[in-house]
């Protein structure tokens, strides 16, 4: 039975889809103006363990995913530059240029780290007129208003609801405002459907509509997408728990304004990585706070994109999760051990060997109990201990399981040393001078380093020398 945590009802309960057997599933997905961080693929990387779980019970996924590439603005408030037209800027590009650049990059994330594509990727700037129907649609009902010179607004007044996912206070906030502070809307809550361009300037994505020339807000963008995809009710809307408050709130409010009738029956969030700070709260990883670390970056570490996917393995989506490299490092180490045992299981495999159902039991279960992969891993960790269990069904067994875990077990090999022989003798010669110099902190770093490249360090009388882990 797959239970699965819903922050509409605040409560992990027995899933069960629209469809018998199947599953309309939506993620948001990257605002391509920049490199995802690792935050955000930590994000990407729970929806994939949750596409692979759904899978294991049985079900047929039908997943959708969107690319924003126009209507994103630098703030929450509807005030601010589109992120596109930032990024645009910043490297001296168009806007269509960086949105196709960032998108292939992203798509490469994905694929380093063995997540499984969606069905259906959906861009912004293809689907502007059903963004337009949607807009039209909510007029038509009463729950739009337009400010001059600004765009067109949803009236949050109108939905007695508003705020529903997240237990929004949208009277209390109603009344605590200042008029100053409002900038022409109506009420604080109140979110931009369409904006107009700035006068006597011309924007590189703008669009004509009844409203005048313009670009669709970020909110109308996903829900649009979302219903021309999978339909006016769906089973499982995704993202990060920084959507919850603005943009999903805002999703929910329009969606089910516009066609009358509750829009998706569960909604799941994966909580942040974040970065620890001295003598601080740790910081949520952001593109515009300037404190994030992409993919490529650990890559030119020497860890492998896999590696990365196994440390995220090892919290809770529902958990914050601390980045060190120190964590880092011992998520390495074990997947580097995971390989060696992988290889030496699987001489011994045949076609015929069965994974043992005791253990994919144990698995199964920690898998639908709300995604528990670090249960998961355990249960892994134990067949792969399992001195009884014959070598071919042990590795028939991790195969099964990874189908869930997305580490690569079938293609697993010994594969080339992420830096070069003389990169490593260089540090070597780094560490000895450390050592000698009494830097043993620095010495015992280095070892590390070398480490989460699968390399050991082994001292001896007349030297050190080095083997793969």
């Amino acid at each position: 039975m797959l239970r699965l945590h819903n922050t509409m009802t605040r409560s992990v309960d027995e899933f069960r889809p629209l469809v018998p057997g199947q599953v309309g599933l939506y993620t948001c997905g990257l605002t391509v103006y920049n490199y995802a961080h690792i935050g955000n693929l930590r994000t990407y990387i729970f929806e994939d363990v949750l596409k692979r779980v759904l899978m294991l019970s049985g079900y047929k996924v039908r997943h959708v995913m969107n690319i924003t590439d126009v209507g994103h603005l630098t703030s929450d408030a509807d005030v601010g530059e589109d992120k596109m037209e930032v990024g645009a800027a910043r490297e001296g590009k168009s806007a269509w240029e960086i949105a196709e650049f960032f998108q292939r990059a992203f798509v490469r994330d994905l694929h380093r780290l063995n997540i499984l594509e969606p069905d259906t990727w959906c861009r912004a700037t293809d689907h502007i007129t059903e963004q337009i129907e949607l807009v039209r649609r909510l007029e038509e009902k009463g729950f739009t208003y337009a400010i001059k010179g600004d765009g067109v607004y949803f009236d949050t007044a109108r939905l007695p609801d508003y705020g529903k996912l997240v237990r929004l206070d949208a009277e209390g906030l109603r009344a605590g405002a200042r008029i100053e502070m409002v900038a022409g809307k109506r009420n604080p809550t109140d979110f931009a459907l369409w904006k107009f361009s700035p006068r006597g300037s011309k924007r590189q994505m703008e669009w004509p509509s009844p409203w005048g020339v313009g670009f669709p807000g970020w909110h109308v963008e996903c829900s649009a997408m979302a219903v021309k995809h999978l339909g006016e009710r769906m089973d499982i809307h995704c993202g990060g728990v920084d959507h919850q408050a603005v943009h999903h709130t805002n999703e929910i409010a329009q969606t089910e304004s516009a066609y009358g009738h509750p829009w998706v029956n569960w909604w799941i969030h994966g909580e942040w990585l974040v970065l620890p700070k001295e003598g601080g709260e740790a910081a949520k990883m952001s593109k515009s706070a300037e404190n994030f670390l992409t993919l490529d970056l650990l890559i030119k570490k020497g860890y492998e994109p896999l590696a990365f996917r196994y440390f995220c393995l090892n919290a809770h989506y529902r958990q914050q999760l601390a980045f060190t490299w120190q964590a880092l490092d011992a998520a390495a180490n074990a997947y580097s051990h995971q390989r060696r045992t992988v290889q030496d299981l699987r001489p011994g495999h045949r076609p015929g060997d069965k994974p043992i159902e005791q253990h994919m039991a144990v698995f199964r279960a920690a898998a639908e109990d709300d995604l528990n992969m670090p249960q998961a891993l355990a249960a892994m960790w134990a067949v792969a201990k399992d001195e009884r269990a014959q070598g071919g069904e042990v590795y028939a067994t991790l195969l099964e399981m990874d189908r869930v875990l997305g580490l690569g077990i079938e293609q697993m090999e010994e594969g080339e040393l992420a830096i070069s022989r003389a990169e490593i003798q260089k540090l070597i010669d780094d560490r000895a001078a450390a050592r000698q110099a009494g830097r043993f902190a620095h010495a015992d770093q280095i070892r590390q380093q070398l480490a989460a490249m699968g390399i050991i360090l082994e001292d001896s009388p007349s030297g050190t020398t080095w083997r793969r882990a």
